[in-house]
C-alpha cells in the first residue's frame, strides 16, 4: 500500500502517524509546500508577541523526526500542482530550484489547510499588510516587530487570529486598534455575551473599533500605512494585521474534479472519503456536519482536524471508524480573561430551525469565601420539550474550561437539564462550590420548564409597554437602584416585598429584574403564588448593562444574587 498525503500540520501528520501504527510496511509520504510539517499553528500569536520564545518550540515534528520514529517520507517545500485521480498520480514542484516530478499512490489523502483572507482592497499588498497563518508568516512579522519597534498597529478583524494577535501586539507595547465589520468579535458568542467581551478588551487599553468597515490602505508621506476607514479619520500605523477570516485551499481538489460544497470546501462522507472512492480529505479544508443540527458548516479547529485525519487513516486499512459530525468546541485566552463556546449559539439554532430557549446564569469560580473567587457568566442553550442540552458559552477567568468541557461532553452524550442537576463533579472550596456552576444551570433550567418561572430578555424590553397594569419591579436595594436602573421601574426590594405587595394591587402583568436574576426568580415565586402574572428577566441588569455599553467590566467576584463580597 502507497499512501500520498498532501499537507502536514494537525490532520496531516495525525494520519499520516496512524497509517504507521496500523501498517508497518506501508509507503508513506507526506508532501508539504512549507517548510514545517508538523507545528504549533494556535502558538502562533503567542510567538509574535514573545510569549513563547524559542522558536524552535513551535515545531512539534520535523521531517527527521518523522522518518527516525515512524520511517515516514516527509518532504517539505513539496508542493502539489496537479491531481490526476484517473491514473492516481500527483504531480510535485519542488520550491527550492523549480523541477517537477510525479509520485504515484494507492491512496491519497488531502490535508490542504484553509488560507487567509485577503479581500480586494486597495494597497492590501503593501508590505506592512501581514497575515499570519503559517510558521513563516509568524516568523516574519515577529522579526518585523524587533527589528523596527513599531508603536501603532491595526488589526483587521475580530475573530480568533485577530483577537489574539491583538493582545500579544498590546503585550509588546505597542498601540493598537482592532477594526471589526460586524456588531461584536467573537462569531462564536452570542451578541449578549459577545459585549462583556468588548468591555474587558476596552478596560485593558485596546481601542475596539465595531461596525466599522475598512476600505483599503495607502502610504503615508513618513514609509507608514494608511488604514482608510469608512466615515471616519484615516488610521496611520506601522503594522497591519489582516485576520478577517479564512477560506478552504481547495484549489487543487477542484482541479482534481472533486465535489466541492460549502465555500467551495470539499464533500466527504462520514468515513472522510471523498467522491473518489481513493482519496480522503481532512481539516480544514473539509465541509462536515454540525453534530447537533445535521447541518453542512466548517471548523477550522486543530481538535476535529486531528480526529479526521486519524478516521481517514483507519478506513484506508478497513477499520470502519466514522466521523459523527463537529459541535465547534472552543476556547480562547484574552489577556486573564477566557471566553469558550460548545454547541450552537442563538444564530445557529435559528438557521437549523430548532426550537430553543436559554438561561444566563451568573456564578463565581469557587465558593465565594475561599479568596480568589471570579466572575462566571454562563449561557446555556436547550430544547424546551425535552431540556436537551444544545449550546453553551461561558465568560469568565478561573474554571471556565473545565465547565466548557462538562457542557461539550453533556451535549455530545445528549444529556438533558435534568442531567446537569444530578451531575457530581468534583468539590473542594479552592476549586468550586457545592452546587457548582454547572449544576445551577440545570436548575435554573428545570425551574422554567416546570412553570415556577417565565423570562423575558434583553430583545424584549422595547416591547414592553407603557401603560396601566404594567409594572417594571426592580428588587434591588435601594442603593444599588440609585446607582443605575432600567427606565419607569419600580424599586421594592426583594426582602420588602411581602409587606408592600399591596402597593403592586391591580398589575396584570409585573417583569421584575435584579442584579443577576437569582433575587428577582425569588421575587417572582413570590408574586406568582400571590396570584401576580410576572416574568423574571434573564441575566439580571448586570447582564444588561454591558449589552447597553454603559458598563466597565467588573473583575470583582460577587455572590449569586450579583452583589460584591
Amino acid at each position: 500500500m502507497k499512501v500520498v498525503i498532501i499537507g502536514g500540520v494537525a490532520g496531516g501528520a495525525t494520519a499520516a502517524a496512524r497509517l504507521r501504527r496500523l501498517d508497518e510496511k506501508a509507503e508513506i509520504i507526506v508532501l508539504e509546500r512549507s517548510g514545517y510539517v508538523s507545528y504549533a499553528n494556535c502558538g502562533l500569536p503567542y510567538y509574535t508577541g514573545g510569549v513563547i520564545k524559542d522558536k524552535k518550540n513551535l515545531t512539534l515534528q520535523t521531517p527527521k523526526s518523522f522518518w527516525n520514529r515512524f520511517r515516514i517520507d516527509v518532504r517539505v517545500r513539496n508542493e502539489v500542482v496537479n491531481i490526476n485521480a484517473k491514473e492516481k498520480k500527483v504531480e510535485v514542484k519542488k520550491l527550492d530550484d523549480g523541477t517537477l516530478y510525479e509520485i504515484d499512490y494507492d491512496k491519497l489523502i488531502l490535508s490542504p489547510g484553509a488560507k487567509a483572507i485577503k479581500p480586494p482592497l486597495s494597497g492590501i499588498d503593501n508590505e506592512l499588510v501581514m497575515t499570519l497563518r503559517t510558521v513563516e508568516d509568524s516568523f516574519k512579522i515577529h522579526d518585523f516587530i524587533e527589528n523596527n519597534s513599531p508603536r501603532r498597529a491595526v488589526v483587521v478583524g475580530g475573530g480568533f487570529i485577530g483577537l489574539e494577535m491583538a493582545e500579544n501586539l498590546m503585550h509588546k507595547g505597542i498601540d493598537t486598534t482592532l477594526v471589526q465589520l460586524d456588531r461584536q468579535v467573537m462569531a462564536p458568542f452570542d451578541y449578549d455575551m459577545a459585549c462583556q467581551i468588548h468591555s474587558y478588551l476596552r478596560s485593558k487599553g485596546l481601542d475596539l473599533r465595531l461596525n466599522t468597515k475598512v476600505l483599503g490602505f495607502s502610504e503615508s508621506k513618513d514609509g507608514q500605512v494608511e488604514v482608510l476607514i469608512e466615515d471616519q479619520k484615516a488610521i496611520v500605523a506601522d503594522l497591519v494585521i489582516m485576520a478577517v477570516g479564512v477560506i478552504p485551499d481547495t484549489g487543487l481538489a477542484k482541479g482534481a474534479g472533486l465535489e466541492l460544497g460549502r465555500n467551495g470546501a470539499i464533500v466527504v462522507d462520514e468515513y472522510m472519503q471523498t467522491s473518489e472512492k481513493d482519496i480522503y480529505a481532512v481539516g480544514d479544508a473539509v465541509e462536515i456536519k454540525s453534530f447537533i443540527s445535521g447541518n453542512k458548516t466548517l471548523a477550522a479547529l486543530a481538535g476535529p482536524a486531528n480526529k479526521q485525519g486519524r478516521i481517514a487513516a483507519d478506513n484506508i486499512f478497513g477499520i470502519k471508524s466514522k466521523y459523527r459530525g463537529t459541535q465547534a468546541s472552543s476556547v480562547i485566552k484574552l489577556f486573564d480573561m477566557t471566553a469558550a463556546s460548545t454547541g450552537l449559539n442563538e444564530t445557529a439554532a435559528k438557521a437549523a430551525g430548532i426550537a430553543y430557549d436559554r438561561v444566563v446564569s451568573y456564578s463565581a469560580s469557587h465558593a465565594t469565601y475561599y479568596p480568589g473567587a471570579k466572575n462566571m457568566t454562563i449561557k446555556t442553550l436547550f430544547v424546551p420539550e425535552s431540556g436537551k442540552i444544545i449550546g453553551a458559552q461561558i465568560i469568565g477567568f478561573d474554571g471556565v474550561d473545565k465547565r466548557i468541557d462538562v457542557m461539550a461532553t453533556a451535549i455530545r452524550a445528549g444529556l438533558c437539564a435534568s442531567d446537569l442537576e444530578e451531575i457530581e463533579l468534583a468539590y473542594a472550596p479552592p476549586f468550586s462550590s457545592a452546587k457548582d456552576p454547572v449544576n445551577m444551570a440545570g436548575y435554573m433550567i428545570e425551574n422554567i420548564r416546570a412553570g415556577l418561572v417565565k423570562q423575558y430578555y434583553w430583545t424584549d424590553l422595547e416591547n414592553i409597554p407603557n401603560e396601566e397594569g404594567i409594572v417594571k419591579l426592580d428588587v434591588r436595594t435601594r442603593e444599588e437602584y440609585s446607582f443605575g436602573h432600567m427606565a419607569n421601574t419600580l424599586n421594592i426590594p426583594v426582602d420588602e416585598l411581602r409587606e408592600r405587595m399591596g402597593e403592586l394591587k391591580g398589575a396584570k402583568k409585573i417583569y421584575v429584574n435584579c442584579q443577576s436574576g437569582l433575587r428577582s426568580y425569588i421575587a417572582c415565586r413570590i408574586l406568582s403564588q400571590n396570584g401576580f402574572d410576572c416574568y423574571n428577566f434573564a441575566g439580571g441588569y448586570g447582564f444588561y448593562r454591558y449589552i447597553a455599553g454603559d458598563y466597565n467590566y467588573d473583575e470583582c467576584p460577587k455572590h449569586p444574587c450579583g452583589l460584591k463580597i
